[in-house]
């Protein structure tokens, strides 16, 4: 069953955030675009390569008015620890989401349930809570957050102009479509 169009299920967990620990839960969606990014475990490999080019682009998903929730089944202590130890983790101003419970990553449907860790997959949320985008990667594949971006310039061109559709490959300011019978086999 797709999680496309879904509401984001009720959930309460501890973050850590800029040296402290914070209480986020599915009422702070309400109003804001979100990006949920699952990643299987602190102090490993891909994942502070991933999370560190969310952290170099941060600024540019501020400027859209969206918030970042990164996601393991750590603790908010291990986010700390890692927060103060790696550099590249030092970087990160968005929320770190522990998910020891396992409750979010199960929602989500990305929980690897014989390993308790997530899947890499990533969530973009619009200001309803509902899921617009989907993306789910091998655990050995990293994500890229410059097509991330263009993605979710995508789903707010998309939600603001509910009579057009983005082609492949479209980028911000480019032409977009609008579904008609003229269209039909001639593109």
């Amino acid at each position: 069953m797709s999680l496309i169009n879904s509401e984001v299920k009720p959930f309460n967990a501890t973050a850590y955030l800029n040296g402290e620990f914070v209480d986020v839960s599915d009422a702070d969606l309400q109003g804001q675009w979100s990006i949920f990014f699952f990643y299987p475990a602190d102090f490993t490999f891909v994942c502070p390569t991933e999370l560190g080019d969310l952290a170099d682009n941060y600024e540019e998903f501020k400027k859209l008015g969206v918030e970042i929730y990164s996601v393991s089944t750590d603790t908010h202590f291990t986010h700390k620890a890692w927060h103060d130890s790696s550099e590249t983790i030092g970087k990160l101003q968005f929320p770190m989401i522990a998910d020891p419970t396992l409750r979010i990553s199960r929602n989500f449907d990305v929980l690897i349930e014989d390993a308790g860790l997530a899947e890499r997959g990533t969530f973009v949320v619009d200001p309803d809570g509902k899921i617009q985008i989907v993306e789910i990667n091998a655990g050995n594949i990293g994500r890229n957050a410059e097509e991330l971006l263009r993605k979710v310039k995508a789903a707010q061109h998309v939600r603001a102009n509910p009579n057009e559709v983005c082609p492949a490959k479209w980028k911000e300011g480019e032409e977009t479509l609008a579904p008609s019978l003229d269209l039909v086999g001639k593109i």
